[in-house]
């Protein structure tokens, strides 16, 4: 993280069924403080698709959920514990019903992006411009 961000609200969480509703909340309440509210609908989708990547592919499921406003948007951040890097999928068949996250973050943010850390974790970024 930089200077170039504002204000910032981190939750460190275990993921489970429920919790993608509740961040969604978060985030929504965060954005209009922000006066960014018509960024809500792309960054709670993000942010969603970042969580459920933790459900199906973090052992313990607990993560860390970033959300930095910054000069002209918004950053998410998703910090684990899983060296194990995402990989955005080529082809995914029709009734597949996963394989899509990386593909969809990717139409909706201006950025997204992979890093390690922390330890031997990795952090799975995007950021949404409001201009």
């Amino acid at each position: 993280m930089n200077d170039d961000f504002a204000q910032v609200y981190t939750l460190r969480l275990t993921v489970g069924a429920h919790a993608a509703r509740h961040v969604r909340r978060i985030v929504r309440s965060y954005l209009t403080q922000w006066d960014m509210p018509a960024l809500s609908d792309t960054v709670e989708l993000g942010v969603t698709e970042l969580l459920a990547n933790v459900v199906r592919h973090v052992p313990d499921r607990r993560c860390t959920v970033l959300l930095a406003r910054r000069t002209g948007g918004v950053r998410v951040e998703v910090a684990d514990g899983c060296p194990r890097y995402p990989v955005r999928a080529t082809c995914v068949a029709d009734d597949a019903e996963g394989g899509r996250g990386l593909v969809l973050l990717e139409a909706v943010a201006d950025k997204w992006g992979v890093a390690p850390g922390p330890g031997e974790g990795k952090t799975v970024w995007f950021e949404c411009d409001s201009g």
